[in-house]
């Protein structure tokens, strides 16, 4: 509305202005004489024009300026925290898949599978027990089952928030028992229960795996995961999760890697928009990893959420290196810098040979053949050249490991001893 008042009250001083220097038509006086035009004044109009044209372009560079998605920084706050109170639902069941090419669970060796089996049968009203009462004079007993079409398997689905009745999701599959794979199979009806025992879904579906197993008399061929396996929107919702109203109280923001400083410049963003579309500063940090925002008035919070979601901020980082020695692998963070140390790596390496000998006794002696043991010992060190260390960024210290030309274990070997002698300045996690 301001930029229309603007551009109306334009028009209006450049028509004045137009009228004002175009000469109406002469009336027809002929002993009079015209009196002469009076001088147009300075330029009362032409500020109102130069006034109006100013507060065009600011208009202007406000709307260019104050759209969410312009806010600085690099990362979007919707990609570094999370809503405190939204989060899924763990949900789990058993259930059989059916359908296998002989892939199967071996019944005598998997006594819950044949049970499972029983069970679901008794329940469609089909009798798979002996009508002859036992040896024992006990009750009948039921038939001995024989197949391999048919898996065991544990069913896994993360329940999200929000969703109503009638919602479908993804389930995971996969096998309990012997099993060789469930490529091909189907699962009959199974319940997804939570934590306290309620059941919230119901699955079934065919199962799409990855992997697959190939096997003959003489080698066995498995390529993938052949015994688990998903199947896409196979679950059903049949019961709704209450969760709390956005609407009421503050909206906690959680970040997903906790960091005072990073706290500090999200709760900064969202006070800057905030403040320049609201008029106020709602954001509060509380710790290093909860920020609190309180929701301004005549906006919803979903439409609050998503505005501030698409600030950006500098995420910050700390200094860590992480080391797995299972896989060898080496992740030095960013920041990461090293005291200036020298390092000198060297290898010893001992082989150690058996070679058995025979002794045999003379001809015709006393003596008997004996196997007599004959070690050999080497030992070789390699010694490696001296290199110096003075990491000031990431770039700096990789080069300097390479110079030492060493493998990823010896790399971690020496994280460790210049972490002991107080040079690494950063966090060493051993995995």
């Amino acid at each position: 509305m301001r930029l229309i008042s603007c551009l109306a009250g334009l028009c209006l001083i450049v028509g004045a202005a137009s009228a004002a220097d175009v000469d109406g038509p002469v009336p027809p006086k002929a002993a009079v004489t015209a009196p002469a035009r009076p001088a147009l004044k300075k330029p009362i109009e032409a500020e109102r024009l130069q006034q109006a044209l100013a507060e065009i372009a600011e208009l202007h560079r406000r709307i260019e300026t104050e759209a969410p998605r312009h806010i600085g920084g690099t990362v979007r706050i919707k990609d570094i925290s999370s809503l405190q109170g939204v989060r899924d639902n763990q949900l789990i069941g058993y259930g059989l898949v059916v359908g296998l090419q002989n892939t199967g669970d071996t019944l005598r060796n998997n006594p819950f599978t044949e049970q499972a089996i029983q069970s679901m049968l008794d329940r469609m009203g089909i009798n798979v027990r002996n009508d002859l009462p036992s040896t024992t004079g006990g009750s009948s007993q039921p038939i001995s089952l024989r197949t391999r079409n048919v898996a065991a398997v544990i069913v896994t689905a993360d329940l999200p928030p929000f969703v109503s009745n009638g919602s479908r999701m993804d389930v995971g599959v996969s096998s309990l028992g012997d099993a060789t794979s469930l490529m091909g199979g189907t699962l009959i009806l199974t319940s997804l229960a939570g934590v306290d025992g309620q059941t919230y879904a119901v699955a079934q579906g065919a199962i799409s795996v990855s992997g697959f197993a190939a096997a003959g008399q003489a080698e066995v061929l498995t390529q993938g995961v052949p015994t688990a396996g998903r199947i896409p929107n196979g679950a059903l919702i049949e019961r709704e999760i209450p969760n709390r109203s956005l609407e009421s109280g503050p909206l906690v923001l959680q970040l997903r890697n906790p960091d005072f400083s990073t706290a500090v410049r999200v709760a900064d963003a969202i006070n800057d928009f905030s403040y320049r579309f609201y008029r106020m500063r709602v954001a509060r940090e509380q710790d290093h990893r909860t920020i609190s925002v309180i929701r301004p008035p005549r906006v919803s919070a979903p439409r609050f959420m998503a505005e501030i979601g698409e600030l950006t901020v500098q995420p910050d980082t700390p200094a860590r290196v992480v080391v797995d020695e299972r896989t060898g692998t080496v992740v030095i963070g960013q920041d990461v810098q090293i005291s200036t140390v020298a390092v000198t790596h060297g290898s010893l390496t001992v082989r150690v040979t058996e070679t058995p000998q025979v002794s045999q006794p003379n001809p015709f002696g006393n003596g008997r053949t004996v196997v007599t043991p004959s070690t050999a010992v080497d030992a070789n060190q390699t010694g490696g050249q001296i290199a110096i260390l003075a990491g000031t960024n990431l770039r700096i210290l990789v080069r300097g490991l390479n110079q030492i030309g060493l493998k990823p274990s010896g790399i971690i070997a020496i994280l460790q001893a210049i972490k002991s002698a107080g040079a690494l300045q950063a966090d060493l996690v051993i995995q």
